[in-house]
């Protein structure tokens, strides 16, 4: 029995430690390299610096340019950054010369995603190039961002997600949907979106898979222009959308791969409206209300109408 009580560290593989020293935080991963000559290998194998999440710590431009000199190399695929932006520091993260240096030792890089960093004196081009995801969270852009030629150096982007960005307007997603082929779009808190932007940038977004648009001004207009250009959609996501009525939400129709609908309820919608639009959806498998509160009766009617979907509302 005691002996299976435990298995001593030194015994397992370097395999299995390779995959746990993965899953450590940053700061755990370099502590762990101090502990013998062993785990200092270990601790800075490729595999572990596949994924690189930074954003739990406040780290400096000068930490930054560390690891990116010393630690990050062309395994990395992932990397998560946090500024301090919010936290009233002067102090900008992100340079041009570290990006491009960013982007010259680790040109596998696939996704990165940086919040709470002001990118204004980033110069978009500036941006590694091998990126196919791209998310910004509580950053300040330039008007410049994804437009001209720039917009052409992210070649491969396709999933692009923006949160609580306030500079991110209409013509940026007119120039994004222009140069890119994006399969992901996902835009919450940008209150400069609205229905003229949607109508301009819909019919260059044809091969979008997955659309999520919270706290956008957007209205029927923009679900119009949805319905006849995005067809490929198999996730849609509207919420806080209060311009919205029955007569948009009947332009969702036409898509009919579409899988998964998550759909804030307002006044302006009816439950036989919801329930109409996902009868004419066949592939539909899921759908998630939110918003106004339904009485019993009207979820019971709702469940039942849809049979093969699977359906949850949360007020």
């Amino acid at each position: 029995m005691a002996e299976a009580e435990g298995v001593e560290l030194p015994v397992l593989p370097d395999s299995v430690l390779l995959q746990v020293l993965a899953l450590l935080p940053l700061r755990d991963r370099l502590r762990a390299a101090r502990v013998c000559r062993r785990w200092q290998r270990l601790a800075l194998d490729r595999m572990v610096w596949r994924h690189v999440d930074l954003s739990p710590h406040r780290i400096s431009s000068r930490t930054l340019w560390h690891l990116v000199r010393r630690r990050l190399r062309d395994s990395l695929r992932t990397l998560r950054v946090r500024g301090t932006l919010r936290s009233g520091g002067k102090q900008r993260l992100l340079s041009p010369a570290l990006l491009t240096a960013l982007g010259k030792r680790c040109p596998h890089l696939r996704r990165l995603s940086l919040a709470e960093t002001d990118l204004r004196p980033v110069p978009y081009d500036s941006i590694p190039s091998s990126l196919t995801a791209l998310e910004l969270t509580r950053c300040e852009i330039p008007a410049a961002w994804f437009c001209g030629s720039a917009a052409r150096a992210l070649p491969q982007l396709q999933h692009l997600v923006v949160r609580n960005v306030p500079a991110f307007s209409d013509r940026h997603l007119l120039n994004v949907s222009s140069q890119s082929h994006l399969k992901t779009l996902s835009l919450s808190g940008t209150y400069r979106v609205t229905d003229t932007g949607i109508q301009r940038a819909a019919p260059r977004l044809e091969e979008l898979e997955r659309l999520a648009l919270r706290h956008c001004i957007i209205g029927d207009s923009a679900v119009d222009f949805i319905g006849r250009h995005m067809k490929r959609l198999r996730f849609l996501e509207i919420g806080d959308a209060y311009s919205l009525t029955n007569a948009g939400l009947a332009c969702l129709a036409t898509l009919q791969r579409l899988e998964t609908l998550c759909l804030d309820l307002c006044d302006t919608i009816s439950p036989g409206a919801v329930i109409a639009l996902c009868r004419a959806l066949p592939q539909l498998r899921n759908l998630k209300l939110g918003g106004a509160r339904l009485e019993n009766e009207v979820f019971d009617k709702i469940q039942a109408s849809l049979p093969h979907c699977s359906f949850s509302h949360a007020p």
